[in-house]
């Protein structure tokens, strides 16, 4: 197989490069974990082999999330949201509208949220290696907070070296005293991210958090992991698929997390039975939303003030300004309610964005309105409308919310982080008709993260693209062989190997004739 060319989905003002691979039945696209470059994954024997077998039997669809290996550079961190916005992205630019989606480690809690907001555009998921969090709690594997530890304190050491493979010894302990290996990994880590990249994104990971995601997945799931993986342990498996209504669980005998090393013909075996007869046609009655509910304060004693006709004109320039925001900011106005709306959203951080704007321009007209932000599981009902516990949820936040403040549920707080939006703490409050005490959280005004990405769109990014530090020659030679040669690059690699293990062997025996 000649090495695919690569292409760039445009997410607004970020290039996004994939590529596609193979012309089967169905549409498959591959979310990466924590590191990737397209070109070097055609540079190796195992993950070559790999990807072509996925491909023997779909249109296999393969990307760089942004900031790491041939996509545009990002500042700061990306946040959950918009690495599925740009998964979305690049889909629409293959002209996939029917997509399975294979998800790996840091790549499954994507898969998880992209299919709980577009069920109607993934047939079937299967997730590898992968946990809703990185890190343990209270409520969540407590028992298994020294293995997740474990695994952290590996990488922090590899990034203390970057470049040298030590990542090897959290994903392929394995292989972390094979020489040959820890070459080619050193060269993916350098190709992938810049070390202060790796840094951030290593700090992203362990905030992740999709468990309350986790039973509103309403697409055939089958859930895969080694049962003794070394890097995430095999009871984050368990967890979702247990959560995950009517998910599979298969546990494969071994200890990798890397895909593609050791024997991958069991696992691939299993992810081609299962997505080969799970095309399912189906439109879900319930979908994974934003909702924001705005309301202007005291609009009674406005009214009187103003009079009928003049609250009417005012009404009319806030509802127009209104409309037009919240489609600026990607959502859509499900229904006007007198004196405030109803409006939904892909992500929860751009409903935040655009209820502070809907608070200022209010401001600006006189005006004082209040916003209230939750994600949740929603019901789809006739002529567009929306319904559902979530919608519920979101109406009682912003009756609480104080003249000028938008308040959001613990929920939206924790699906943006790296976004660069910071929250102040409401505390804990009883909601009308909602079971439960709900912990709220007002959003501040813009902070230094959200800044730091302006600054980036202006021109002017804080962290050089991860490709932009592949300065080394060599490195510069190695990646340019893997793109224009890659079956020069997997036999060098083999070479590479071949003699890694003819020097420890010669080492073994000198040792024992010693």
């Amino acid at each position: 197989m000649q090495q695919p060319k690569t292409r760039y989905a445009k997410n607004g003002d970020v290039n996004i490069a994939y590529q596609v691979v193979g012309d089967g039945p169905l549409d498959l696209v591959f979310v990466f974990g924590y590191l990737s470059h397209l070109d070097l994954i055609w540079s190796t024997p195992e993950s070559a082999a790999f990807f072509r077998r996925l491909a023997s039997f779909s249109r296999l669809i393969l990307f760089d999330k942004r900031g790491t290996g041939l996509s545009d550079p990002v500042s700061g961190v990306p946040s959950l949201e918009e690495r599925m916005e740009d998964l979305r992205a690049v889909l629409d630019a293959a002209g996939s509208q029917r997509t399975a989606l294979f998800g790996w480690s840091e790549g499954g809690p994507i898969g998880i949220l992209f299919a709980a907001a577009y069920p109607e555009r993934i047939p079937a998921m299967a997730i590898y290696g992968s946990t809703p969090r990185f890190t343990s709690s209270k409520s969540f594997l407590p028992e298994k907070r020294e293995a997740f530890e474990r695994t952290w304190g590996a990488v922090e050491s590899a990034i203390a070296v970057w470049g040298e493979g030590k990542t090897s010894e959290a994903f392929a302990p394995n292989f972390a005293d094979d020489a040959g290996a820890r070459r080619t990994i050193g060269l993916l880590e350098r190709a992938s991210v810049s070390p202060a990249m790796a840094e951030d994104l290593l700090e992203a990971a362990r905030k992740i958090d999709v468990l309350s995601v986790l039973p509103t997945i309403d697409v055939p799931t089958l859930v895969l992991h080694h049962s003794g993986d070394l890097a995430l342990p095999v009871e984050a498996a368990r967890y979702m698929a247990e959560r995950i209504p009517d998910a599979r669980l298969v546990e494969l005998p071994g200890d990798y997390h890397i895909p593609w090393l050791g024997d991958h013909s069991p696992l691939l075996d299993e992810v081609e039975r299962f997505l080969t007869g799970a095309r399912q046609s189906r439109d879900p009655d319930r979908v994974l939303a934003t909702v924001l509910f705005t309301d202007i304060v005291g609009s009674t004693e406005k009214a009187s003030e103003l009079g009928d006709r003049r609250w009417r004109e005012l009404l009319e320039a806030h509802d127009t300004g209104a409309r037009r925001q919240v489609e600026t900011h990607g959502g859509r106005v499900v229904k006007g309610l007198g004196d405030g709306h109803l409006a939904t959203f892909d992500g929860p951080a751009r409903a935040i964005r655009c209820a502070r704007t809907l608070v200022e321009d209010a401001g600006s007209l006189g005006l004082e309105v209040r916003a209230g932000v939750h994600t949740g599981e929603c019901e789809l009902l006739e002529g567009d409308d929306m319904g559902g516990m979530a919608v519920h949820i979101g109406a009682r936040v912003a009756a609480i919310a104080a003249p000028g403040e938008v308040l959001v549920s613990r929920a939206v707080r924790d699906l943006v982080v790296g976004s660069g939006i910071d929250f102040e703490e409401r505390g804990a409050h009883e909601l009308k008709g909602v079971p439960g005490s709900w912990d709220l959280l007002a959003v501040a005004a813009a902070g230094a993260g959200e800044s730091r990405r302006e600054t980036f769109r202006a021109g002017r990014p804080d962290r050089l693209a991860p490709n932009m530090g592949v300065s080394r020659r060599g490195d510069r030679f190695a990646l340019r062989v893997a793109r224009d040669a890659p079956a020069l690059a997997r036999l060098a690699s083999r070479l590479t190997l071949w003699r890694s293990n003819r020097k420890m062997r010669a080492e073994r025996r000198t040792s024992r004739e010693g």
